[in-house]
């Protein structure tokens, strides 16, 4: 009787949750959110491929140069705060959550993360937080359930129109005309889906949601009653 309740206090199991897609299809609200709500930690994956750009584009480096990337990879100290409600991101000590949202940061990401130095850096720090976390993790990005954890316990993929994930994009980015970010978001698809490190790509055992229709808290919804499932087993 005694290790039955020792049991049941000690709540449910550590959960990895990877949830990848595409930009504009609700993955860091979604993700978020879900943790929020079941106690997890959070970590924004392409926040850590776009602060080692900025600390690239800061430093100069010769961003059409691959080979100038790849020895400049593992130079920069990245810190991500995994607290959903107010995660951070800091380089070498500076904050850079606002830097690195920048038109200039995001046009050159793709670049910078497809160079194999880079991915494997960040794949490295990503799996090191996520085994670190006693609690469980959502973890989004593109190639989570792929590349980066291929063993977690549950990995969804988010889907939506080109149409309304421009939409959601251009509101995000206060006004920017949905064409051109719809163009945009388009061009980075291509580059995410073809690069030869880890591209972007919807896992075999991933369960897929299209958001299209569903309002942010109905994805939230979704997400967390998948989570709830695995945990229980069915």
């Amino acid at each position: 009787m005694e290790s039955v309740e020792k049991t049941a206090a000690a709540g449910p199991a550590p959960v990895i949750v990877a949830i990848d897609g595409p930009s504009g299809t609700g993955k860091s609200s979604t993700s978020k959110a879900v943790a929020a709500q079941l106690g997890l930690s959070y970590l924004d994956t392409g926040a850590q491929y776009r602060a080692i750009t900025w600390w690239m584009v800061a430093g100069g480096i010769d961003l059409t140069d691959p080979s100038a990337i790849a020895a400049a990879a593992g130079k920069p100290e990245i810190v991500s705060g995994t607290d959903p409600s107010a995660p951070t991101i800091t380089v070498d000590g500076t904050d850079v959550a606002g830097p690195i949202r920048t038109p200039e940061v995001t046009s050159k990401v793709s670049a910078v993360s497809a160079v194999p130095e880079v991915r494997t850096r960040i794949t490295e720090l990503q799996r090191s937080i996520a085994a670190a976390a006693e609690l469980g993790i959502v973890v989004e990005g593109r190639d989570i359930g792929t590349t980066v954890l291929p063993d977690a316990d549950l990995k969804i993929f988010l889907t939506a129109s080109p149409e309304a994930r421009a939409a959601r994009r251009s509101g995000e980015l206060k006004g920017a005309d949905v064409a051109t970010t719809r163009e945009a978001l388009i061009k980075r698809d291509a580059a995410d889906s073809s690069r030869k490190t880890s591209p972007l790509a919807k896992a075999a055992d991933a369960v897929e949601v299209d958001t299209t229709e569903l309002t942010l808290q109905q994805v939230i919804e979704c997400v967390v009653t998948l989570v709830e499932e695995k945990r229980a087993g069915k």
